[in-house]
């Protein structure tokens, strides 16, 4: 059974913007490294005020985990302005009839 993992980032808005039009290759290359560890889906949501969403499912909480420890990870977090530790939720993904 896979889990949904969701982590909320504070980060500047404006790095973030210049990370993604700037790094498209490091977050490829991150995105192959995380599907190779187990990740299914990923996606970024970027609020207004810097608020950085993460929405990703896995086949394990612990891949996650190890992935996200990675400090490559931790590299990309730094170019993007993230101020403290992210907040990160583990739960069980459910199929369930109304899912799309």
């Amino acid at each position: 059974m896979s889990v949904l993992v969701v982590a909320t980032l504070r980060a500047n808005k404006a790095a973030f913007e210049k990370l993604v039009a700037e790094r498209g290759d490091d977050l490829r290359a991150a995105a192959a490294r995380g599907k190779a560890a187990g990740a299914i889906h990923h996606r970024f949501g970027l609020g207004d005020d810097g608020t950085v969403i993460i929405v990703d499912e896995w086949n394990s909480a612990e891949s996650f985990q190890a992935f996200f420890g990675d400090p490559e990870i931790a590299g990309l977090m730094e170019a993007s302005g993230v101020t403290g530790p992210p907040e990160v939720v583990i739960v069980q993904a459910l199929d369930t009839p109304d899912q799309f």
